[in-house]
């Protein structure tokens, strides 16, 4: 993640660009960079896969406002999904060659969009999204979970289309294999050419002449994988990764969708979380407080010792540093807070209450203004600027 370029830079935008800014920084790139403009040339064409990872994004409200938030880290890894995320200059066509329009300069400057059948699209399946829960050590920590996921995916008997043992296909008649018809309308500035997707063969180019008997000629089966996921130590509540083509696969053939996964917190008996701190409450014997002591407490990283001062009053808080959690962008770890809790019994023995009522009379037990008899107010300041 650390060599990826900031989104907004790569697209040459802020990050307050209206959607039709971000669609003409994009559009005004891509044909900069384009593999039909730049023939053998990868630095282009890993520019152009760039320029798509940036675009699928920052043009999605979701992603967008994740990435905002979180940067490249809030991408689970994943990123849109293009360039360095893993999809091929065929995917970024599929998902994003509308954006020239067959109709437009940029579509006649490319010859249309691409694909296996000259004007096809390669389609793209449905996400699948799952909720994820997390203990504070699995997210203090990261770590990776293996869960099982029931999606389709391609045929194997068919290898995906549909026919049966994948070879019973005839070209479609009405597009030619194109998968795509053209109309052509004769208007007041002249004859207009329209596309729209091959009402015949739904935009496939090709006939199945003989369904596969396995997946009915569907092309994909429902099965249950095992899918190891790897989360950044730092997620949080109602956070969202994704897995770029871990989703199901369309029918008849395309690009699968993405596993999309929602976070979720298990609430921990005894730490409480703030943002990146950690907080314990400590219940403190009023002998130990006065007397100071030795005590073993829970944090995220396993039980640690903690030494208790003489004199410790209630409401101090003792800051243990770096025992919270990280940034998901890598920016420092929190902090644990432990809240001294003086702990008052209800009812003492007759021989604790003539102890007690001996202290009583001791001056040193009475309060006092100053020292360690500080106000809440006096006592928030000391720690935050400790």
């Amino acid at each position: 993640m650390a060599n990826k370029r900031d989104f907004y830079e790569v697209l040459g935008v802020s990050q307050s660009a209206t959607p039709e800014e971000l669609k003409k920084a994009y559009r005004k790139l891509a044909i900069k960079y384009h593999p039909d403009k730049n023939p053998d040339d990868k630095s282009a064409e890993e520019k152009f896969k760039e320029i798509a990872e940036a675009y699928s994004v920052v043009s999605d409200p979701q992603k967008k406002a994740r990435y905002d938030q979180y940067g490249h880290a809030g991408m689970g890894g994943a990123g849109g999904g293009g360039g360095q995320g893993g999809f091929t200059v065929d995917d970024i066509f599929s998902q994003f060659g509308d954006i020239f329009g067959d109709g437009s300069p940029f579509g006649s400057f490319f010859g249309g969009s691409r694909g296996g059948g000259g004007g096809q699209r390669v389609r793209k399946g449905s996400d699948l999204r799952i909720k994820l829960t997390l203990t504070l050590t699995d997210i203090a920590k990261g770590v990776e979970k293996k869960i099982k996921v029931k999606r389709y995916t391609s045929c194997t008997t068919c290898t995906g289309n549909g026919s049966k043992n994948g070879t019973s296909l005839t070209t479609c008649g009405s597009c030619n294999g194109q998968g795509q018809v053209k109309r052509v309308q004769q208007t007041m500035l002249g004859q207009m050419v329209s596309t729209s997707t091959c009402p015949t063969c739904n935009g496939e180019g090709k006939m199945v002449s003989e369904r596969c008997e396995a997946c009915f000629g569907e092309g994909r089966q429902l099965t249950e994988d095992q899918i190891n996921i790897k989360i950044p130590g730092g997620v949080s509540e109602g956070m969202q990764l994704s897995m770029s083509g871990k989703g199901n696969v369309p029918v008849r053939g395309g690009v699968p969708g993405d596993l999309l996964i929602a976070i979720e917190e298990k609430e921990d008996p005894d730490l409480k979380r703030d943002g990146q701190n950690i907080i314990f409450d400590l219940p403190v014997n009023f002998v130990d407080a006065v007397l100071g002591k030795d005590l073993e407490i829970p944090t995220v990283d396993g039980k640690v010792k903690i030494k208790l001062k003489p004199g410790t009053q209630a409401g101090e808080v003792l800051r243990l540093r770096g025992k919270g959690l990280p940034s998901v962008n890598g920016y420092g770890t929190g902090d644990q807070l432990v809240h001294v809790n003086i702990y008052t019994p209800n009812s003492v023995s007759s021989e604790e209450q003539k102890i007690l009522e001996k202290l009583r009379e001791s001056p040193n037990f009475a309060p006092k203004k100053g020292g360690n008899n500080k106000t809440i107010f006096d006592k928030m300041k000391d720690f935050f600027q400790g």
